[in-house]
């Protein structure tokens, strides 16, 4: 019998998100909702089973863990790739590693709620009125001020039409993004520079690497209007949290929505949350019922197919 491992099932929903009982009785999963950062203590929860299954990268793989699991023979990932996996060294070991498909659509919309809870002061308002205070805060409106998006991609993109419906001017900038594929979209590319100094909402949605890790820094937000709001719904690191805190404690900026933080799961004494102008979510922006039907849906499908000697979705090395 196989044995897999559901890791990081923090709402305890992944056994009723898919028909794992179609894989019994060759199949025996567990869905582990606590997450385990020490990887001694990982590999020892671990040792037992053949296959591990990953939500995204809330559990990372690297391969001081991989060589302490000598019985792991499939590793699934949520999604279509995972930047903290070692890929190379689960090929080495002949482990197969195979992803899932997923939907983006959640992020844009997570993004875009923040942004309306920034303008409306919606978390303010709604901690007052439950202290029995009344219009706290005056708001703003969306229609008319300038969205910066960095990073204009599949999630980039969900936003222009967004800021459309809203009325807003949008901005947009990213390495391989030109004057072509803005006037394609309705919208102005600019320099990084130019974005940071012209928007009134930046919103980030690149992906993590060498080139974007501390793309966002004091530079940056020292470029940003006092007014101007910051949105990051992509990962922690591509925003230097010193120098976000420095600027949102001196209100050089008006505010920020963080969803991703450098070190996940965060702990309740993160500095942000000691801020009044910002507003914090612990990475909800894939985390929807919908995504995750396709997600575990795509893992059992992987582990079949795996069983049958025939993988599916595989995941190949980066070079």
């Amino acid at each position: 019998m196989m044995r897999v491992a559901i890791l990081d099932d923090y709402q305890g929903v992944a056994l009723n998100l898919a028909d794992w009982k179609s894989l019994q009785p060759e199949v025996q999963v567990e869905a582990i909702p606590e997450h385990i950062a020490d990887t001694d203590n990982l590999a020892k929860r671990l040792h037992g089973f053949e296959a591990v299954i990953l939500m995204r990268e809330r559990t990372p793989l690297p391969r001081a863990l991989i060589e302490k699991l000598p019985n792991l023979k499939l590793v699934i990932t949520t999604g279509p790739q995972n930047a903290s996996v070692d890929a190379k060294a689960l090929a080495e070991r002949g482990i197969v590693f195979c992803g899932t498909a997923g939907i983006g659509a959640p992020t844009a919309e997570l993004a875009w709620g923040l942004m309306i809870g920034l303008l409306r002061h919606i978390p303010q308002e709604d901690r007052a009125i439950r202290q029995g205070r009344w219009q706290t805060k005056i708001g703003y409106s969306a229609e008319g001020k300038t969205l910066g998006i960095i990073g204009v991609g599949k999630l980039g993109k969900a936003m222009v039409g967004y800021a459309k419906a809203f009325n807003m001017p949008v901005i947009g900038w990213s390495r391989s993004f030109n004057d072509e594929k803005a006037a394609e979209l309705g919208i102005k590319s600019v320099t990084k520079e130019e974005l940071f100094k012209q928007a009134d909402i930046v919103t980030i949605h690149v992906n993590l690497n060498e080139q974007s890790r501390g793309m966002v820094g004091a530079a940056e937000l020292g470029l940003m209007k006092p007014t101007s709001y910051l949105i990051n719904t992509s990962r922690g690191p591509i925003v230097d949290e010193t120098a976000l805190l420095n600027a949102l404690k001196a209100r050089r900026i008006a505010g920020a929505a963080i969803d991703v933080y450098d070190r996940e799961p965060t702990t309740k004494d993160h500095p942000y949350f000691g801020l009044d102008n910002i507003i914090v979510t612990p990475h909800l922006g894939y985390v929807i019922e919908e995504n995750m039907r396709v997600n575990y849906g795509h893992a059992v499908e992987n582990i079949r197919a795996f069983l049958a000697g025939n993988p599916i979705r595989v995941v190949k090395p980066r070079s």
